[in-house]
């Protein structure tokens, strides 16, 4: 067996569809990824710890929003896609993309254990001839410091027998433009046969793929485009502090500086950062260069600002009413929109489960709606159950736009509203002095 040539039998294998495909971790990023496969004419199984999700794609049911039960059934009937818990299927396995959650501790370092489990859950079903590749955001040499000894402490070879590399998700929930498919997928190997492994096998599925030098440059990339949008966004909500400080419409200044064809990217203030990726990723870049020795100074203020922003809405909140002659205790305020983004369900990391937590605490009454999100849990609180918009608009004393998911009725909101707080300028274009904005 060691003297195959096992980088010529995968490729063979990816190339006429026969390698059986794995992903572990069957959330945002693997299920899409593991459909794609599967659409391209592989046998994928998903490994993931969660009972509940293997049993509905079994039974041929998507949980995820980009991901349709119509495009996922078929799959499932043909045999080409299927789910299990248990890691014994490595066994059968050719290939085997690692997408579980890289949390941040509350000290701000990375929490590997999610791909620890999943490395040591690998290597103990490991076997000559296999393709892994870590899709996981982390800190630059993670997949050489860390998952490379795991794999090959039973006796394989990077390079020969075990070809091991990084690709960085790049996944935009709810982008009706860009998904899977069609998001250019960097990849980058231990060796450069475990690239060319990679890109080949990519390649099969999904429609650009562009190969790197190596595995760090690879982890690299996925922290540089958050961290640009990061530092990008802590500017410009700094410069929402300052324009509100001053009396300047923000949005204005942004919609005329956006006007020049070079030199400049509009970037939009808001209620604070959510998701998964930009409030968490940049600080594995902060955490590594720490390591190293520097201090990475624009992170950790991008990083402040950007934290500032749900204590910065609930100001204005308490300035408006106070405007009115109401304080806020006691006032009814009502939370338009709570998923971290427009029409979008995740709520991870979101702003408005802070401003929610701060409102309250100033002694708020408060409810929420949003038409993705049917109920919240907020930080040592009792779990919140979405209400009808335009019924809680007629009773609130302020209503606060934290989320502007399409289709939303703005103009009968501004119109049946007592007073509205607008944090995403979702209500360009509508004139009153009912609304106040960010």
């Amino acid at each position: 067996m060691a003297n195959q040539n096992w980088h010529q039998i995968l490729t063979k294998k990816i190339e006429d569809r026969s390698a059986r495909v794995g992903v572990v971790g069957l959330g945002y990023v693997g299920l899409p990824l593991a459909v794609e496969f599967a659409k391209a004419g592989f046998h994928v199984t998903g490994i993931d710890l969660v009972q509940s999700k293997v049993d509905q794609i079994n039974s041929g049911v998507s949980y995820i929003q980009d991901i349709t039960t119509e495009e996922m059934a078929p799959l499932m009937k043909s045999g080409h896609l299927r789910a299990t818990t248990d890691f014994a299927a490595v066994k059968e396995l050719d290939t085997i993309n690692i997408c579980v959650p890289t949390p941040l501790r509350k000290t701000k370092d990375p929490d590997m254990s999610f791909i620890v489990d999943s490395c040591r859950e690998i290597a103990a079903n490991s076997h000559p001839g296999m393709l892994v590749i870590l899709e996981s955001t982390t800190y630059p040499g993670t997949t050489d410091e860390l998952v490379l000894p795991m794999l090959t402490k039973g006796g394989l070879t990077a390079g020969e027998d075990l070809f091991l590399c990084f690709s960085p998700e790049r996944v935009d929930p709810g982008n009706p433009n860009f998904q899977t498919f069609n998001i250019p997928k960097v990849v980058g190997g231990i060796t450069a046969a475990c690239t060319s492994l990679g890109a080949t096998f990519y390649s099969q599925a999904l429609k650009t793929v562009i190969p790197v030098s190596s595995t760090s440059v690879a982890e690299m990339v996925k922290l540089l485009e958050n961290t640009f949008r990061m530092i990008n966004i802590g500017l410009v909500n700094e410069l929402a502090i300052m324009c509100d400080r001053m009396g300047i419409n923000v949005w204005e200044v942004i919609d005329a500086a956006a006007s020049k064809p070079f030199g400049f990217m509009p970037f939009y203030p808001g209620p604070g950062l959510g998701g998964h990726c930009i409030p968490i990723d940049p600080f594995y870049l902060s955490w590594k260069t720490k390591q190293a020795g520097i201090e990475a100074r624009f992170i950790e203020l991008a990083g402040y600002i950007n934290g500032q922003m749900p204590h910065f809405v609930v100001d204005k909140v308490q300035n408006a009413l106070n405007d009115h002659s109401k304080p806020l205790r006691g006032s009814h305020v009502h939370i338009s929109g709570v998923a971290y983004k427009r029409n979008i369900d995740d709520v991870r990391e979101s702003p408005a489960l802070d401003i929610i937590h701060l409102l309250g605490q100033r002694g708020a009454k408060l409810t929420y709606s949003d038409p993705h999100v049917p109920s919240i849990r907020i930080e040592h609180g009792e779990p919140m159950k979405a209400v009808d918009l335009m019924t809680a608009v007629e009773t609130a004393d302020c209503v606060v736009i934290v989320t502007d998911h399409s289709g939303q009725p703005y103009q009968e909101l501004v119109e049946k509203a007592k007073l509205v707080v607008d944090t995403r300028n979702a209500l360009k274009g509508i004139s009153s002095p009912k609304i106040v904005r960010l």
